[in-house]
């Protein structure tokens, strides 16, 4: 068995039986993706949805739980895209998950422009500092942290073309970026209609933020119920627990 394969586990998605592979060495799916996918509006019947920075597949893997619509996914590190190709096959997922290997700033005639009803992204969260540049760190992690291939303006700029009119762009991201990403939505003709901050422990700050905006919206923004994750015990409340494994 080779190095690539002892690095390898394979975990179920919570609250279901998609048993997805991942790596030590590359970055693993964790609770935004979770919430993402449960937090991105569905296509009505004949509609279809896209997936950027797509990882090894968790989102849409999740959210086959939810459609059966027809799902892209996009995906720029070439590890990453073997397990995404590998989970969608082992889990029967292939006929609905097409995973496409490319920069999401290069897309050309990859993807259907204006014409996906949903467009979602667990992009990356920090951008660029002198320090992180210089920093010897596991490339592959590094790039789905950093905004190294592909900024917050790029993710939105790119989801603005792919939907269609009155389609919806979901993300998840960090609170802190929040004024950055509501002024790209704006520019890039996405209007803010859905917000929800959650919280580590109630109490706390706002550690994650999930945002749906609208392509030609109008304006008005709904704040739901916040959520938060774990009670004083360090054990998930339950009614984040009864969230996030239900599908």
């Amino acid at each position: 068995m080779d190095k690539q394969h002892h690095e390898e586990r394979v975990d179920f998605l919570p609250g279901t039986k998609l048993g997805i592979i991942q790596r030590r060495d590359v970055f693993v799916f964790s609770t935004d993706a979770v919430l993402l996918s449960k937090f991105a509006s569905i296509p009505k019947r004949g509609g279809r949805m896209i997936d950027l920075c797509a990882g090894n597949g968790a989102i849409p893997m999740m959210l086959t739980k939810r459609t059966d619509a027809p799902i892209d996914a996009v995906e720029i590190q070439e590890p990453l895209v073997d397990l995404a190709l590998r989970n969608m096959k082992n889990n029967g997922l292939d006929k609905q998950v097409n995973v496409i290997h490319q920069d999401i700033t290069k897309l050309h005639g990859d993807v259907a422009w204006g014409r996906y009803d949903v467009v979602t992204c667990n992009p990356p969260y920090f951008p660029m500092t002198v320090n992180e540049r210089d920093r010897n760190e596991n490339k592959t992690i590094s790039l789905a942290r950093h905004e190294i291939t592909c900024t917050i303006d790029d993710v939105v700029r790119i989801a603005s073309r792919l939907v269609k009119y009155r389609g919806k762009f979901a993300l998840v991201h960090r609170p802190e970026r929040l004024a950055d990403i509501m002024s790209a939505l704006r520019t890039y003709d996405l209007e803010p209609k859905r917000i929800q901050y959650v919280h580590g422990k109630r109490g706390k700050e706002a550690n994650m933020v999930l945002i749906e905006s609208m392509k030609s919206g109008s304006p008005g923004l709904k704040t739901l119920f916040p959520i938060s994750v774990y009670g004083e015990d360090g054990q998930y409340l339950k009614e984040f627990k009864d969230h996030y494994e239900s599908w």
